[in-house]
């Protein structure tokens, strides 16, 4: 692909994947599982509305992230992008699990009834023990999950995809750029699966945004295969409108094995239906993109720079304003948009008169 060529439409999917997160976190404050807060009213849309959001918000991001790695190898040393990698992910995750994550494991705790007092007398205690093992210190920042595996898979696959640069596999895109086969791509993803559905308690946890590591693994390596021959994308492109009905169907079938038959999610079948259903959303996704949003404006230059300073900010922001609003007497949906609405408003704030305008704090939010 002609490395001189941005495709604003993967930038554009970055602006809009954010949204869908955004949403996706003010939902959890309302669905059935277990969070950081919760409100005094549970529903089972909000349940259904973060399980589909689920199958493919993150999965996104990390092909979108892979989209950008091969953009950034174009021009930079092995050297120079983890020095980039470092100071894009590592700083403002680090700048997070100290800074900002303590709000929200504090929440957590007082909400569940596992500490009482005001937030600095919880602070000595923020270091006693690791969250997710008993413990309080988030040391993978929470939702800023994302970076500490972004970096570490930058790390781990750097080697191969220098190596994919300078021989590019045309041969392989000769066969996966023909009508439909692109969809096999969908295969390694439910062999993963599979496997680590075998240990669903050390590598196939699903805390990470509903998915294993191991999986968001294959899921980047297969979004830079994407990028290596330019054919790629037309054939992507040809096939979005099938893509949204096969996503459509294997979004209902998966609904149906859970509800009416009650598969497990950690069934073999389930596996595949899943892989099948995420990877069809993700061709979606790009094909349509392809087709209609390769532009540039300055709606675009604006949120673009904003995506990463916002979903560093946004789930403690959700998380402190839900604390509050919890016991209120209101409905779902109501108390949905008001939280969102006012969530939203604050990040823009926060971001638009401090983060962008002080350049200490664009460094450890990640900016230029």
């Amino acid at each position: 692909m002609d490395a001189k060529k941005r495709y604003y439409d993967i930038d554009w999917l970055r602006v809009l994947g954010m949204a869908g997160i955004f949403l996706f976190h003010n939902a959890r404050f309302f669905n059935e599982e277990d969070w950081h807060v919760k409100n005094a009213q549970l529903d089972f849309g909000m349940s259904v509305v973060v399980a589909i959001l689920n199958q493919f918000i993150m999965p996104l991001f990390f092909v979108l992230s892979a989209m950008a790695t091969y953009y950034a190898l174009q021009h930079r040393t092995g050297k120079e992008f983890i020095r980039e990698r470092a100071s894009r992910l590592l700083i403002p995750l680090i700048f997070g699990i100290f800074v900002l994550i303590p709000l929200q494991v504090y929440i957590e705790r007082v909400s569940h009834g596992e500490f009482q007092g005001s937030f600095f007398d919880f602070l000595p205690h923020y270091f006693d023990g690791w969250y997710g093992f008993g413990g309080n210190f988030a040391w993978m920042g929470l939702h800023l999950w994302y970076l500490l595996m972004l970096f570490l898979f930058s790390l781990v696959t750097l080697p191969i995809f220098q190596r994919l640069n300078r021989s590019s596999p045309s041969g392989f895109a000769d066969i996966f750029t023909r009508p439909f086969v692109v969809y096999l791509f969908f295969i390694p993803i439910a062999i993963v699966e599979m496997l680590v559905n075998l240990s669903p308690e050390t590598i196939g946890r699903r805390d990470f945004g509903g998915w294993s590591p191991l999986t968001y693994l294959v899921i980047f390596f297969l979004g830079y295969l994407l990028m290596l021959d330019e054919r790629y994308r037309p054939a992507i492109e040809r096939v979005r409108f099938v893509s949204l009905i096969l996503s459509l169907l294997a979004l209902t079938i998966g609904i149906m094995l859970v509800l009416a038959f009650d598969v497990s999610t950690h069934n073999p079948l389930f596996s595949w239906v899943r892989a099948f259903n995420t990877w069809m959303w993700l061709l979606t996704f790009l094909g349509f993109a392809s087709r209609h949003l390769d532009f540039n404006n300055n709606f675009l230059k604006y949120t673009n720079e904003a995506v990463l300073p916002f979903y560093i900010l946004h789930q403690t922001v959700i998380v402190i304003i839900g604390f509050f609003i919890a016991n209120w007497t209101l409905a779902v949906f109501p108390k949905y948009l008001f939280l969102a609405t006012v969530s939203f408003i604050v990040i823009m704030v926060l971001y638009e008169f401090i983060v962008k305008r002080i350049n200490v704090l664009r460094f450890l939010f990640g900016m230029k």
